[in-house]
């Protein structure tokens, strides 16, 4: 068994990002018609697209829902990037239920969360790297952040289970690369001279090239970077996104996808409504000429289900109703080609010009 899976021909349910809004969760799954085993009286299956994890208040019970789910036979999931830095120890924004490292600066975005008791650590982290990146059948192909065939190939001959180690080979390849020509000692100089201000959305830094010219390097030669992290390259300028400072940037790559099986995605934050509000993430910023309930790309075969709920603590913070959410979580029901959203509402997708 492969890091690239075959989906069961059943009707599938497709959630994107789920970002441990447990409550969310399982308020879709209700509207959906499942019950808490995730059995449905129309034998649908459940399909979670990655990013299970990060800034909500329960991520670890989301990724316990989910392994029950997914131990039941009732649900497939697969990596995202989230899950990924988890794998590797890549202690980022948003993950301090799960990093002692990260608590406490977690404090002032995220709390109240919970956090995951360290005696389950372990087995958490390794139901996460049984886990594939891609799951496909004829008519559908499920993926993290980016389909990429030569990515695709890399991995299809990966058993399950190798992830973790695989990605630390790769990474390794890619840093040894960049130690050799001084860029990595320049990108640890950069990050350590303006830790503060990397983090701090008040005090933009200059634009960090050793940063940047790393970043981007070590994202497009690594085949399990590309899947759950997409296509990236350099920015024009600094951007503050996922609370720090970027200077690579995410590139709609459907739009080069020239095959015509259908893609689901997670990973960019998409805004159900298409006008764009002040202090939307940056990464919907992709699809403000695309209807938010548009399939996208060359052939119109590309479908982002990320309905940015990864963002709801922004409500929470600011004391908005998450009755009123803008940020939601969504399922994409196939192949019938409908949105259904954890506020109940039902949207039919549609094919955009």
């Amino acid at each position: 068994m492969s890091l690239v899976q075959r989906l069961p021909e059943n009707a599938l349910d497709i959630v994107g990002d789920i970002h441990g809004e447990l409550t969310a969760l399982l308020t879709l799954l209700v509207h959906l018609g499942y019950n808490a085993q995730g059995e449905h009286p129309d034998q649908r299956k459940l399909v979670f697209v990655g990013d299970l994890c990060d800034r909500g208040p329960d991520s670890y019970g989301v990724i316990q829902f989910v392994q029950h789910l997914v131990e039941q036979g009732n649900a497939h999931a697969i990596l995202g990037n989230h899950e990924m830095n988890l794998l590797v120890d890549d202690i980022k924004d948003g993950s301090g239920w799960f990093f002692d490292e990260r608590h406490e600066r977690d404090q002032k975005n995220y709390a109240p969360f919970r956090r995951t008791p360290p005696e389950q650590r372990q087995a958490l982290k390794k139901f996460l790297g049984g886990l594939p990146v891609a799951l496909v059948r004829k008519d559908i192909r499920v993926v993290h952040a980016a389909w990429s065939n030569p990515a695709i190939e890399a991995v299809s001959s990966l058993p399950l289970g190798s992830v973790t180690e695989q990605f630390k080979i790769w990474d390794y390849l890619a840093q040894s690369t960049a130690q050799a020509s001084g860029l990595y000692q320049r990108y640890l100089a950069e990050k350590q001279q303006w830790i503060k201000e990397l983090e701090d959305e008040h005090s933009p830094p200059p634009f960090l090239h050793a940063i940047a010219e790393y970043e981007a390097a070590q994202q497009m030669v690594n085949p399990l970077k590309v899947l759950t992290s997409g296509v990236e390259r350099m920015a024009s300028s600094p951007f503050f996104a996922g609370n720090r400072w970027r200077f690579s940037d995410r590139v709609n790559w459907w739009d080069d996808y020239d095959e015509l099986t259908p893609v689901v995605i997670g990973h960019y934050w998409r805004l159900f409504r298409s006008h764009q509000e002040e202090n939307s993430p940056r990464y919907s910023q992709l699809f403000k000429s695309i209807p938010p309930a548009a399939w996208h790309g060359k052939h119109r075969n590309v479908f982002c289900v990320d309905f940015s709920v990864g963002a709801r603590w922004r409500d929470r913070r600011a004391n908005r109703s998450i009755d009123t959410s803008r940020f939601k979580l969504a399922a994409l029901q196939w192949p019938e080609n409908r949105l259904v959203f954890d506020s109940g509402e039902i949207v039919d997708t549609v094919k955009a010009d």
